[in-house]
């Protein structure tokens, strides 16, 4: 890899998408063949397909992933608006019951057709109305519940998060972990690696991706260690060692301000080294946002994305506007059909095992909020591509199903950057920092670094 300040590294690969215009009334009828055929069509009567080719993409299924795209799709499908739907009609009937209630209360202390006791109860009422009376709502009584609850999940994260890193005794690197207050008051979980006998030359902040953690990325950041880079995690909110509901989002933007609030305090720590920021899937979202801030912008020299969620969208324009109401209504709502548990986004089968397996990686549905977050900040990413001015090194694998290759080939063409690059790898999935090629990806990181510090 040279260290020219642009350029284009890219992989052609097969066209997968195709276009039938004007059939059966639809201006494009778009088609996936890696897993869908069109029932009203055969093989025989398109003449646009051949038969020979018709069974090779029917060979192949496209897996969902435990990412953004696979469970964002089916978020939005029919199914689960059906779903919905029985989900908001059961609301309905269950807040309708207090009213039923309170009729039943009237009608029983005005004598109609009631018991004894009953009466007696109501004597008893009326004689003691004089004496104040305390009454909880059931309701809230059940919030407080939940709430201990959740902050009792996110102390058994955030105490094994803090586990991992003291049980780090690597020798050529010191780990450790902080607590960080956001501007809401919420503590989300830091922390850091800095080499032991190596000169430090810049440092590097990392976000991770959906449903994961900042310290998956601990061989990664041994790796930016041994070359003179400090590197510093933090798990974003409802992720890893932070609060929230794990892998719940409420607001990306709220990630985003953290990020910011963050990489002040890191840039203190560190006066007059030059910080870059990494990012990967929905983290390096968060970071593009950031930095399309002016005071941001001028404070980072280089942000490095690997699978960057600037491409996703529903399978029908739709959805996006049900989703904005549904996230209103019922933020946290998790859509069954969206859990794909163990499907490959790398192609290391032990590297899945440990991605699966770890109690810090959320492998359940896709809640609506967060899905439609993830929305809203790809098409706001979309529309202000050509803001983006700081050196960029944009990595994706073009056989990854999470997010869209073809998106990140067009954030390097808009960006307004002189010195960008993007390598696509040809095969590879989403996580490409854990795929087989983890050492080839990792050095041509390293390398780009070491010709901007």
């Amino acid at each position: 890899m040279t260290c020219s300040s642009t350029r284009t590294i890219a992989i052609p690969r097969e066209t997968k998408f195709l276009y039938f215009n004007k059939i059966y009334g639809h201006s494009q009828f778009h088609v996936k063949p890696n897993y869908w055929k069109p029932k009203c069509l055969s093989k025989d009567s398109n003449p646009l397909i051949s038969s020979s080719a018709a069974s090779e993409r029917m060979e192949a299924v496209e897996p969902l992933t435990s990412g953004a795209s696979g469970r964002i799709n089916a978020l939005f499908s029919l199914r689960a608006l059906r779903s919905l739907l029985l989900l908001l009609n059961a609301v309905v009937l269950f807040l309708l019951l207090p009213f039923r209630g309170q009729r039943r209360a009237s009608a029983i202390c005005s004598g109609e057709e009631v018991g004894k006791d009953e009466k007696q109860d109501c004597r008893r009422k009326g004689s003691s109305s004089s004496s104040a009376v305390m009454r909880v709502p059931a309701a809230m009584v059940l919030r407080r519940s939940a709430a201990v609850i959740l902050d009792q999940e996110a102390a058994a994260r955030r105490s094994l998060a803090i586990q991992r890193v003291v049980e780090d005794d690597d020798n050529g690197t010191v780990r450790e972990f902080s607590l960080f207050t956001s501007a809401r008051g919420e503590t989300l979980f830091t922390q850091s690696w800095t080499p032991v006998s190596v000169v430090v030359r810049g440092v590097v902040v990392l976000l991770h991706g959906l449903n994961e953690h900042s310290g998956r990325y601990s061989d990664f950041a041994k790796q930016l260690n041994a070359n003179g880079f400090k590197v510093y995690g933090m798990d974003w909110i409802g992720h890893g060692g932070s609060d929230g509901l794990h892998a719940y989002v409420h607001s990306l933007d709220h990630a985003v301000a953290d990020m910011k609030m963050f990489l002040e305090k890191v840039l203190a720590e560190n006066p007059g080294l030059p910080c870059f920021c990494f990012g990967h899937s929905t983290g390096g979202a968060i970071v593009l946002k950031a930095v399309l801030d002016p005071k941001i912008e001028a404070q980072v020299s280089g942000i490095i994305l690997t699978s960057p969620a600037v491409g996703i969208q529903p399978s029908h324009p739709i959805f996006v506007v049900f989703a904005s109401v549904v996230s209103f209504l019922l933020p946290r709502y998790q859509v069954s059909v969206t859990n794909k548990k163990n499907m490959p986004v790398c192609r290391d089968p032990e590297a899945l095992v440990a991605k699966y397996s770890d109690p810090l990686v959320y492998t359940g549905p896709l809640r609506v909020r967060t899905g439609y977050e993830i929305l809203r900040t790809t098409s706001y990413l979309q529309q202000n591509m050509n803001r983006l001015r700081v050196p960029l090194l944009v990595l994706h694998g073009t056989d990854d199903t999470v997010t869209d290759p073809q998106a990140s080939q067009k954030l390097y063409e808009a960006a307004a950057s002189t010195d960008k690059t993007i390598k696509l790898f040809e095969g590879l999935l989403h996580d490409l920092l854990f795929e087989l090629e983890r050492e080839t990806i990792m050095d041509d990181i390293i390398q780009w670094l070491n010709c901007r510090v």
